[in-house]
């Protein structure tokens, strides 16, 4: 018998990131909730119209990030890591092309999509 999951299904997953209130552009990857202020290099606030729901690239469904633009760049050192969060306890990390940031400066995050595969 094939598995399944509708879109309803797939989407209370990608729901959850799209309550998420910030996203952190970090030095490292941060290992908890906490550690994301700690690798914190540039963050910038996020709203509903952040996130874009639709069909996934290779299966299932997915959200867009939009770009965040001209970030503030608060601490100094190599961006690899882009965390969305939801201002308690909740979030998403993922990898981002390696860049030193030097405090003063600012920082462009570009769109990215977060995934979840239909099931296999």
């Amino acid at each position: 018998m094939a598995k399944l999951a509708t879109d309803g299904i797939l989407d209370g997953g990608l729901d959850k990131i799209g309550g998420c209130t910030k996203l952190t552009v970090c030095a490292g990857q941060p290992t908890n909730y906490a550690d994301i202020a700690v690798r914190a290099l540039a963050t910038a606030t996020l709203t509903g119209g952040s996130f874009t729901k639709a069909n996934g690239d290779t299966s299932g469904r997915k959200t867009t990030i939009a770009s965040q633009s001209s970030m503030s760049i608060t601490g100094t050192g190599t961006a690899d890591h882009v965390v969305v969060d939801d201002g308690t306890s909740e979030y998403e990390v993922t990898t981002s092309t390696s860049q030193a940031l030097t405090s003063g400066g600012t920082v462009t995050s570009p769109a990215f999509d977060i995934e979840i595969a239909d099931p296999v």
